[in-house]
């Protein structure tokens, strides 16, 4: 089997869907030959490709001025369209919708190959904070769904975002949960990595950590947490410190708004940081906050149970639909006061924390050595389903 994964972004860009891609390809070469078809980036050339398990396929881009990703163009690439007829590729799977995802879509439809689509995000959203218009919104949204509507399955990440996608977007694909993973282990020594991380970042042995790991992006809530603690520290929360792992760009302005809520001591800017670290820092944090309702499905969610470490979401994130709450995680009420009173309502009730912390890990760590074995199982189905190719 040759299988090829079409996404429409890709290293040195890092965020959640190429986590994913890099994931399923680092997997599947296990059990198959692998292609990703991506875009060309800067900063990313041929020798960094040659270095994956997995062979790279790229197409021409075009910078896109108010953005930090580009805008790929395969149509334009008689040498990405040469390279994609002769891959001899027998089953297609898209993790985005536009113009890479588009090309695979087609290609399928033309050689008669299978293709199922991973749902990872809230296009609705994206399109109406960017295209202001919302006829442009509109047109845009139909445009992508009939993408999704093209293919042989869709796969939600979870079932809140199949019912977005069914009930609101219409989806008429056959439709089914496929839930998000990570290649994090959990530590082998939390009071070694408790250290690493004290000495890393000059945080007192003692002091109560809280942890964000994503893009330093306004989008994704962060703002929120700051204002949220604020709030608790004035409540009488102290001794504390609050990571922010990751970049973005929105760093001057999260700066700016610590400044202003007297956080400057208790905020620590870690910046990115490798796998190892990641994993120490979410040992090391008694709560990952994530009041985050752009998600769809975050990995970060799964890395930080996987170290035991409970999220705190808000009420009507669709990324808080695989947690129960009170019982592997928390949810809360979309307010600051709300937000900051279960901070500190967790800190006073260590027993029902340790219950809690317990059950993240039972019930929403999982990882993608398991996920990606159903996922080939799958595309045999799917493979054995359609004549075979002449």
């Amino acid at each position: 089997m040759k299988v090829g994964l079409f996404i429409d972004t890709w290293y040195p860009m890092v965020d959640g869907v190429i986590k994913v891609v890099d994931n399923y390809a680092r997997r599947l070469v296990q059990y198959c030959e692998v292609v990703v078809f991506c875009p060309e980036t800067k900063g990313f050339d041929g020798k960094e490709d040659a270095k994956l398990p997995y062979h790279v396929i790229r197409c021409s881009s075009l910078p896109l001025i108010t953005s930090d990703y580009e805008f790929p163009t395969p149509a334009l690439d008689p040498r990405f369209e040469a390279q994609l007829l002769k891959s001899d590729i027998d089953i297609i799977h898209i993790h985005s919708p536009f113009t890479v995802g588009m090309s695979g879509v087609l290609y399928a439809k033309i050689h008669k190959l299978p293709v199922v689509a991973t749902l990872h995000s809230q296009y609705k959203q994206d399109f109406e904070r960017s295209l202001k218009l919302k006829l442009a919104s509109t047109m845009a949204m139909d445009t992508i769904i009939r993408v999704f509507n093209a293919c042989d399955e869709c796969w939600a990440v979870n079932g809140d975002i199949k019912n977005l996608y069914v009930q609101e977007y219409g989806l008429t694909a056959p439709c089914k949960v496929r839930l998000n993973a990570t290649d994090h282990h959990p530590v082998l020594d939390s009071a070694v990595a408790a250290r690493i991380v004290n000495e890393k970042y000059g945080i007192p042995a003692d002091a109560t950590v809280f942890l964000f790991v994503g893009r330093i992006n306004f989008i994704k809530n962060i703002d929120f947490i700051v204002r949220a603690l604020a709030k608790a520290k004035a409540m009488g929360l102290h001794n504390f410190r609050m990571l922010f792992a990751g970049k973005g760009q929105d760093e001057e302005k999260l700066a700016a708004l610590v400044k202003e809520k007297g956080l400057t001591e208790e905020v620590v800017m870690c910046g990115l940081t490798e796998k190892e670290m990641l994993e120490n820092l979410y040992s090391r944090a008694k709560l990952f906050l994530f009041p985050s309702l752009y998600d769809a499905n975050s990995l970060v969610q799964i890395e930080a149970a996987c170290q035991g470490t409970p999220t705190v979401f808000l009420r009507g994130a669709r990324t808080a639909a695989t947690v129960t709450p009170g019982v592997n995680g928390y949810v809360c009420p979309p307010d600051e006061d709300s937000y900051a009173r279960m901070i500190m309502d967790i800190m006073a009730d260590p027993e029902t924390y340790e219950r809690i912390s317990t059950a993240s890990r039972r019930d929403l760590y999982l990882n993608w050595d398991d996920v990606v074995r159903d996922v080939y199982a799958d595309y045999n189905t799917f493979i054995e389903s359609r004549p075979k190719k002449s």
